[in-house]
């Protein structure tokens, strides 16, 4: 065991011997760097929403028409066609459910931060990533 070890030992040291070092062209560094930023423009995405600004507009407009038609709308007939008589029935399903003054406040401020939330995150990774 020895033995093959003097022998690698030996090997080693005579190509060692032979060989020289060799340095690095002057521009070496910058053509590297060059080559890496290439790399790194080919990786980047284009940021594409998963739903455009006109669906945006479309569903918003259509939501604010939803809502004037059902405030003005004077008729026996619940907004979206639903007949009065179906109307009661509802009610008088959900007449038994009373919610406390802090469900009420719940349900109506927390959609409201969640919509705020999204708005802080994504400015946060806008910035972070340079969309």
């Amino acid at each position: 065991m020895k033995e093959i070890d003097k022998y690698t030992e030996d090997l080693v040291d005579k190509m060692m011997s032979e060989s020289f070092l060799v340095s690095p062209s002057v521009d070496f560094t910058s053509r590297i760097m060059n080559q890496v930023l290439v790399a790194e423009k080919s990786k980047i995405k284009v940021y594409k929403p998963l739903i455009s600004k006109s669906t945006w507009v479309f569903i918003g407009s259509g939501l604010i028409a939803l809502s004037i038609y059902s405030i003005f709308d004077s008729s026996d007939i619940v907004s979206l066609g639903t007949p009065k008589i179906y109307s009661d029935k509802c009610s008088a399903l959900f007449s038994g459910l009373h919610f406390s003054k802090n469900i009420l406040y719940a349900l109506l401020i927390v959609p409201f931060m969640v919509l705020i939330q999204i708005g802080i995150l994504k400015n946060y990774f806008d910035k972070k990533y340079d969309l």
